[in-house]
């Protein structure tokens, strides 16, 4: 199907991981290329199927920033089409109404507003650590400073914690324009330089955190007895209007940055969400892999725009990572290898665009 002469993407939401990456995905590059899609089946492996908050959220975003004609927005709805012009930076305010991930739909509008011609200020009001979602501290710690490293500038500042279900959080992020994205080589993660992180509550007695810190480090030394150094874990009370904790850590490489977040819930003993993040450490640095595989599966879609070659090694190949790779192959041309299996650690190796 065609628009003025523009074919329409068609792309079955239900391929691959069957999630809101795949919309997500769909809208960062719609908006960046000016390229025109619609999406089926959306969700529909998920146990509630459709468009939820975060993810109309997301959607709206990118119709204001590209002001796209959209049709199907509409909560629970299965299909969707959009149809944008060119993306315009400026200052915006969204405001997804719930404890929707305030990440997610950063994530989906950083693409188009790294390429538009002035800078960007974005304040979000949503949920900065809900599950299934990059918490605030791995977006600005990990996710940011890759970036940068990649010549993409992006800062990122919060006001307050939104935690699941109040949400109620607050971030605000300045998106400078971009020149020609550099390609990424990174094979070997390298020794260890620093580790640290934090483990927080929000209006929950300071000692929940504190049993959080102490079986983090105990799973980290019992994992690994001979690492000198343990993290350097603050124990932090964040504001927040709803009630919530969180364990993050964050290893700092020679070569690379991972990122490791696990979240409190009602009924959740403190120890286990301590050891959660510990495990998930221990399990990416079991390997010699220089990418966490959240941060995989999120930078590809920037290594695809560059020219040159791109190749880094990641601890999981996951199924996150290839659908991604797949959407990004329907909006433009760009080639991708795999070595590893998925569930594994893996090397990806990039090509972009020639010119």
């Amino acid at each position: 199907m065609e628009r003025g002469g523009q074919s329409i993407i068609e792309i079955d939401g239900s391929f691959g991981e069957g999630g809101g990456q795949i919309l997500r995905t769909a809208l960062s590059l719609s908006c960046l290329l000016e390229k025109p899609f619609r999406i089926c089946n959306i969700r529909r492996g998920r146990a509630r199927p459709g468009l939820m908050p975060q993810h109309l959220a997301a959607v709206r975003a990118a119709q204001h920033l590209a002001r796209a004609e959209v049709s199907g927005d509409a909560a629970g709805s299965a299909e969707l089409s959009f149809l944008p012009r060119r993306a315009e930076g400026g200052e915006f305010t969204f405001d997804i109404g719930t404890a929707g991930s305030i990440s997610l739909v950063l994530q989906t509008i950083f693409p188009p507003l790294l390429f538009c011609r002035v800078k960007s200020r974005v304040i979000l009001i949503g949920g900065t650590h809900v599950p299934f979602s990059p918490s605030f501290q791995y977006l600005a710690e990990i996710f940011a400073p890759f970036l940068r490293k990649l010549g993409f500038e992006v800062r990122l500042n919060i006001d307050a914690y939104g935690f699941y279900p109040r949400g109620g959080g607050r971030v605000r992020a300045e998106i400078w324009p971009a020149g020609k994205g550099t390609p990424l080589q990174t094979r070997e993660r390298g020794k260890l330089v620093r580790f640290d992180g934090c483990s927080a509550v929000g209006n929950l007695p300071l000692s929940i955190a504190g049993r959080q810190k102490v079986a983090c480090l105990a799973t980290i030394h019992a994992g690994i007895p001979a690492l000198r150094n343990l993290p350097s874990i603050d124990l932090r009370n964040v504001p927040t209007p709803g009630q919530g904790t969180f364990v993050f850590l964050r290893s700092e490489s020679e070569n690379s940055l991972a990122g490791f977040t696990s979240l409190g819930a009602r009924g959740r003993r403190a120890e286990a969400v301590g050891e959660e993040a510990a495990r998930e450490f221990l399990a990416h640095f079991g390997t010699d892999a220089a990418l966490d595989p959240h941060l995989a599966d999120q930078i590809v879609l920037y290594l695809s725009l560059c020219e040159e070659e791109s190749l880094f090694t990641t601890s999981c190949i996951t199924r996150h990572l290839l659908t991604n790779l797949r959407v990004i192959g329907l909006f433009h041309e760009f080639s991708y290898a795999i070595d590893g299996e998925m569930g594994e650690p893996g090397t990806v190796r990039i090509n972009g665009p020639k010119k």
